[in-house]
């Protein structure tokens, strides 16, 4: 006889949920197990959610309530072996699932393979199937649904609130810097959070529910002004075109509005504005109210919150870094330069992203516009300073840090965004600043510099040097350099740069010091020479010769003695690369004019 009726299979390919009878050891034989086609898989367990399912039982009308065990059919009595009820791993994919018990029918039952237990293998031998009581249904049940649930939570994503697509770019670790702000609200009204002081309702001096409620007025008046331009649509475009009544009535509506201002504040206004501002000072954009009549100062807010729109979806864009406080690009003359490094500008100009320079004095500013304004007024054309070195379009100015102290301030702030290892910004006034430029017909660009200390313990003769990223690989370090030490030749002294120097900075010093100590074995003609007579010619560090020598493998030691190889292969290259590149990036010693400093 049949062994039982299997579940009904549903529309879609699952069992129905009421899988909730004990599974005990039914006897089966082998040939019966290799039969078995049906095989419940994760989806076969998956219970509806409907009210019917979480409160039934079993139920006679139900296929599985139609079981009929091995004892109904007259077999041996044995014990009842219960087998908790366990999720299974499909090894099938769902497809497959889906396919196989869509073809269970009723024609089925009656075959002879035994059926499924929940873990997809068929019962063991000598063991049966019975209908539990009802408690014990009720008990199966709700594991059967806590082990699908929890398998529906590892594996299906779809219970999960779906994110609001404002906190997608959002870092939620960043904070805004105004004090006592919970980043919450925005300045346009129409976002959740904020991380910046342009959009911070707090720094405004308003909450975000006014800011929401001001981004409802300001909607409601774009479409009003759309609407009366789709009106005007009519009139014919003329140059000379009158304006119409709508325009008129605003014009003198917008008069009135203004002559209603106060022409200046009361005592008490006047005590508030500044008890504002003792007790906030900068973290607080000061008292805006009665300083100008509302409409302009409604147009202000406005531009504001424009303004502020602008900059989130610059910054969603990735084009602005609010909260990191990186600035990813300079304007900087005819160039737009990437940035390699954080440099410390104000957080008001670094959250920006992006910053304009004057190519001569070096302020920096916040937009284009003010850039400007700036180059149409700014008189300088060169650096501060003293020129002391001239040949063709390339000088040097020698800038003093005490003089000048804004501008080496703001030099070594720009450098900074091109160095790792700098940490001098505002304490410039122990050192002297070189300055490289190249002169056209509109003035002395900026081509690098180095800065120097005026009295230096350990006889450094360049702290910081760099050049700038339109004029690199086009031999303005190497001049650079030379021209250090040429400065300590004049100074007759020994020079080296302070360390650590940057990855760029010791490739070009190995260089220049290879191409020095290679021109003077090259001019030498004696047979013995010294360390010390090539660092007083060169004015190198004897140790920077030594490392020099070490690395191009010309520094032996044989029978207690060093012995410095004349390589002629590596003499012959350079040659042949002096000879290609000319000498037209090369410092002439005749054109400095330049006497040491005593001191300061």
């Amino acid at each position: 006889g049949s062994i039982g009726r299997t579940a009904g299979s549903s529309s879609d390919g699952t069992e129905d949920s009421d899988f909730s009878a004990d599974l005990e050891h039914v006897e089966a034989s082998e040939s019966a197990h290799r039969r078995s086609s049906t095989r419940l898989t994760r989806a076969s367990l998956r219970l509806s959610r409907s009210s019917q399912d979480n409160c039934s039982s079993l139920r006679p009308s139900s296929p599985l309530g139609r079981r009929i065990t091995r004892s109904q059919q007259g077999a041996t009595n044995t014990t009842a072996k219960k087998y908790p009820l366990r999720q299974s791993r499909s090894s099938g994919s769902e497809t497959e699932a889906n396919g196989e018990s869509s073809n269970l029918k009723q024609g089925a039952d009656r075959d002879e393979t035994p059926p499924r237990t929940p873990t997809g293998n068929a019962p063991s031998s000598e063991s049966d199937i019975e209908v539990s009581s009802h408690s014990n249904d009720l008990e199966d049940e709700r594991l059967a649904k806590e082990l699908s649930l929890k398998e529906a939570a590892a594996h299906d994503l779809s219970h999960r609130p779906k994110r609001r697509r404002f906190h997608e770019s959002y870092n939620f670790n960043m904070k805004c810097p105004t004090p006592g702000c919970n980043s919450l609200g925005h300045l346009t009204g129409r976002h959740e959070r904020h991380f910046s002081i342009s959009g911070c309702p707090l720094y405004h001096n308003l909450s975000a529910d006014e800011c929401k409620g001001k981004a409802s007025t300001r909607d409601k008046q774009a479409e009003e002004r759309t609407l009366s331009h789709r009106q005007d649509e009519n009139r014919h475009s003329t140059r000379n075109q009158a304006p119409t009544e709508r325009q008129l009535r605003y014009k003198e509506k917008v008069t009135e509005l203004r002559r209603k201002r106060n022409s200046s504040l009361n005592k008490e206004q006047k005590e508030k504005h500044m008890e504002h501002r003792q007790s906030h000072r900068a973290s607080r954009e000061p008292l805006l109210e009665n300083i100008t009549s509302d409409y302009d100062l409604e147009l202000f807010r406005k531009a504001q919150a424009r303004a502020s729109e602008d900059l989130e979806k610059l910054r969603l864009a990735g084009q602005v870094s609010e909260g990191s406080n990186m600035i990813k690009t300079i304007v900087f003359g005819r160039y737009e330069l990437d940035t390699w490094y954080h440099s410390p500008y104000p957080e008001e100009y670094a959250r920006l992203g992006r910053l304009y320079m004057c190519e001569f004095c070096l302020k920096y500013m916040k937009s284009q516009t003010i850039l400007r304004r700036h180059m149409a007024k700014c008189v300088w054309k060169h650096p501060p300073g003293d020129e002391i070195y001239r040949k063709g379009n390339i000088s040097v100015f020698e800038v003093d840090g005490k003089k000048n102290k804004i501008y080496c301030q703001n030099l070594c702030l720009l450098a900074k965004l091109f160095l790792d290892h700098k940490t001098l910004y505002y304490d410039v006034e122990p050192f002297l600043f070189y300055v490289m430029t190249e002169a056209d017909n509109t003035g002395c660009h900026l081509v690098g510099y180095f800065s120097k200390e005026k009295n230096s313990f350990l006889n450094y003769n360049v702290s910081c040097i760099l050049t700038m990223p339109q004029y690199m690989r086009q031999g303005y370090g190497k001049m650079l350099i030379d021209f250090s030490y040429l400065l300590s030749k004049v100074e007759e002294k020994v020079g080296s740069p302070e360390r650590p120097l940057s990855d760029l900075g010791l490739i070009s010093y190995r260089s220049y010091w290879k191409e020095v100590l290679l021109r003077y074995l090259n001019n030498f003609q004696g047979k013995e020479i010294s360390i010390k007579e090539i660092s007083q010619e060169t004015a190198v560090n004897p140790v920077d010769i030594v490392s020099t020598l070490q690395s191009l493998q010309m520094l032996k030691y044989w029978k207690g003695k060093h012995l410095v190889l004349k390589r002629q292969d590596l003499i012959d290259d350079w040659k042949a690369k002096e000879t290609k590149r000319g000498n037209g990036k090369s410092i002439d010693p005749t054109a400095l004019k330049w006497t040491p400093p005593k001191g300061t």
